[in-house]
């Protein structure tokens, strides 16, 4: 059944402010610099002394394109000549390198990413050597059941290049489209025709990839509800087995071509909401299932049965199938998520490479978790994987009286109760199916640090998990 319309224009206003999308928690705008590459190094030790060692979830980042989409907020670069992206992958070599000598050589890796920018950029040579290097150091397993993936723009794919990613690997491909709509077209900046994403597709099928998801945007400059449901019905007919719909964040002063988008062209937040439940209803009527966070999945799609299921896991790829590892992050801005605790990357090529010349991480910042993270890292997760909590599993498992704990966070989760986004029930919180288009909403009342509580909640309660 469809969702119902997304809410009054009151509750729109009301609930229409930015927030993390809970790939991690604590947020990264919450990372410091007091980490070091000595702390990483003493997490993945840890890590391998564990009784039962995590699998691993490796992503690599290649920031080049070949031209900068307007729209895009991503650590990017244009790739000017060659040999910047040469040294850039003898550098991520040295990193590779590095890495693999912190970690047991029996440890699997289960999910594998290349992310940008866009991998694609890289020639059949380049991406060819950079997976051989891979699979030299880290322990790969194409066996069908791992998750290996790929983010390409078609227009700058070759003609053999799905082909070739299957070869290396890759089962899974993600694709931007953004929009059709010529007017909202503008704004992404390069245009890419419907023809050439029509083509990869039906490449990727040929070739045997898994499942394939396309990425829109909504909230764009001159986007319309009208001009939404156009580009939907195209690319319903395109039959990708995911949908992922992402908030245009207008962010001039992070990402200097958003200049060139007029902010009197945007979209207010009652506009872009219509065209989120534009988006919502049709998927939902062609057969597509909410998996949440704005992604939507074929009732075949491992997602949507791991929803089903009650498997579904989230980390720095979005929701996935593969949650129970320890990811390591390659290259400039990547992040690591190993044992409780996040590092991450510099952000600055020149500092990369410094950095590695020196044959040491390029760890920037980062965070220690602390007990308190884990609690609410628990319940964010359930609440965006499975829309529901278990109060008495939680209370159990933390050795806490959850409604003492949570007393304000409860009071806050009642005033949504009341405008039907939530459910308080007898020992469980439970998204209503108008509150799953505002989950992010929801986690924010558990997330400490969006509150400005930091303390709240802490004093004379002591916390313990109990397993």
């Amino acid at each position: 059944m469809p969702c119902p319309p997304l809410i009054q224009d009151d509750l729109i206003n009301r609930y229409d402010k930015p927030g993390p999308h809970y790939t991690s928690y604590p947020p990264v705008t919450e990372f410091h610099d007091r980490i070091s590459e000595s702390d990483y190094r003493e997490w993945a030790r840890l890590s391998n002394e564990e009784p039962i060692p995590k699998p691993l979830s490796l992503y690599f980042h290649i920031p080049f394109c070949s031209s900068i989409c307007h729209y895009c907020g991503h650590n990017k670069m244009v790739a000017a000549n060659s040999e910047r992206v040469e040294s850039y992958l003898r550098d991520l070599a040295r990193e590779i390198e590095i890495q693999s000598s912190l970690f047991d050589l029996d440890r699997e890796v289960r999910q594998l990413h290349w992310g940008g920018g866009t991998p694609g950029f890289l020639s059949h040579r380049q991406s060819q050597q950079l997976m051989e290097k891979i699979a030299r150091h880290f322990k790969l397993k194409d066996d069908g059941a791992n998750d290996y993936s790929i983010e390409i723009i078609p227009r700058i794919l070759a003609q053999d290049g799905i082909a070739h990613l299957r070869k290396l690997g890759f089962a899974r491909i993600s694709m931007g489209v953004q929009d059709l709509d010529e007017e909202a077209r503008q704004e992404t900046n390069p245009l890419q025709s419907l023809a050439t994403t029509s083509t990869v597709i039906d490449d990727a099928r040929r070739f045997g990839f898994r499942s394939i998801n396309l990425n829109l945007v909504y909230g764009l400059p001159r986007q319309t509800a009208e001009s939404f449901a156009r580009t939907l019905a195209t690319v319903i007919d395109l039959a990708p087995d995911r949908i992922t719909i992402y908030n245009y964040a207008h962010l001039p002063h992070r990402s200097h071509p958003q200049w060139r988008g007029k902010a009197d062209n945007l979209a207010d937040a009652n506009v872009a909401a219509a065209v989120l439940q534009t988006a919502i209803d049709k998927l939902l009527d062609a057969g597509y299932e909410y998996i949440g966070m704005n992604q939507f999945a074929r009732p075949e799609d491992d997602l949507a049965i791991a929803r089903r299921e009650g498997s579904l896991q989230r980390n720095f790829h979005g929701h996935a199938t593969h949650g129970h590892c320890d990811s390591v992050g390659f290259g400039i801005s990547a992040i690591s998520n190993v044992g409780d605790n996040f590092s991450q990357n510099t952000t600055d090529l020149d500092s990369y490479h410094e950095i590695l010349h020196k044959q040491e991480l390029p760890v920037a910042r980062g965070l220690n978790s602390k007990l308190d993270d884990l609690l609410r890292r628990e319940i964010i997760h359930d609440l965006s994987c499975h829309f529901r909590l278990d109060l008495r599993r939680v209370g159990k498992r933390w050795g806490i009286d959850f409604a003492q704990y949570f007393e304000k966070e409860l009071r806050r989760l009642g005033d949504m109760e009341e405008d039907g986004l939530v459910e308080l029930r007898e020992g469980e919180i439970v998204i209503s199916e108008t509150g799953r288009l505002l989950e992010r909403n929801i986690c924010m009342v558990f997330d400490n640090y969006q509150q400005n509580q930091k303390t709240t909640g802490l004093t004379g309660k002591t916390i313990q998990r109990l397993d």
